[in-house]
């Protein structure tokens, strides 16, 4: 199994100097995973309608002030799983969660926080040399399922999904899909298309979805 690392490039844009998300400019994630039958679930074609700026909600809420995040869940695929900090590898590139723990996610810690303003990213493994991971069954999400996303002041984002879709690797759209659409989005990562034991997976699977509520 590689090493997971997410392309990155960031910018200021608040006056407090947090770093937010400008584009990943492209995701090339597990490059030997184990071997699962017929392999993760991948977007069907009627929930892979995602357009960054699309109307969703009749009023946007206010975005949440800067918290980071503690767990994601996923209730339609039973995920919750906790979040750990990732930062930059030598190479520059985002890291990934740990792969020994398969129930973990990462988040960018200088990017968005979810339910900031911006998109917020959170990223984790289709599977690990042991078998299915957190995220194995990302691509079967649907247009509607909501993610929770508890942060650390005490509040619950929560985000309603309005597409999933499967992008190469190597022709990924980092502008569609971190574009800041002016209200609290989220994007779930992981990796998806077809996959060969010599190089792994050839594409990413992408969960656009926008904050509905906060509890």
């Amino acid at each position: 199994m590689g090493q997971d690392r997410y392309g990155w490039e960031s910018r200021r844009r608040s006056p407090w100097g947090v770093l937010a998300l400008a584009m990943l400019t492209g995701i090339a994630l597990v490059k030997n995973g184990v071997d699962v039958g017929l392999g993760p679930p991948q977007p069907a074609a009627a929930a892979s309608q995602a357009r960054a700026g699309e109307t969703f909600l009749p009023v946007p809420l206010e975005p949440l002030p800067y918290a980071a995040p503690e767990r994601v869940r996923i209730p339609a695929l039973e995920v919750d799983a906790p979040i750990v900090n990732v930062g930059l590898d030598q190479d520059g590139w985002v890291a990934a969660p740990p792969a020994q723990d398969p129930n973990l996610a990462g988040w960018y810690q200088n990017g968005i926080s979810p339910g900031q303003r911006g998109t917020a990213v959170i990223v984790g493994h289709v599977d690990n040399q042991a078998g299915p991971a957190v995220f194995y069954g990302l691509g079967s999400v649907r247009t509607g399922h909501h993610i929770e996303v508890p942060r650390f002041d005490g509040r619950v984002a929560v985000f309603e999904v309005y597409g999933v879709e499967v992008f190469s690797k190597h022709d990924f759209p980092g502008v569609r899909v971190y574009a800041d659409t002016g209200q609290p989005e989220l994007r779930v990562i992981t990796c998806g298309g077809g996959y060969s034991k010599a190089d792994g997976y050839d594409g990413n699977v992408v969960v656009f979805a926008r904050m509905v509520k906060v509890v």
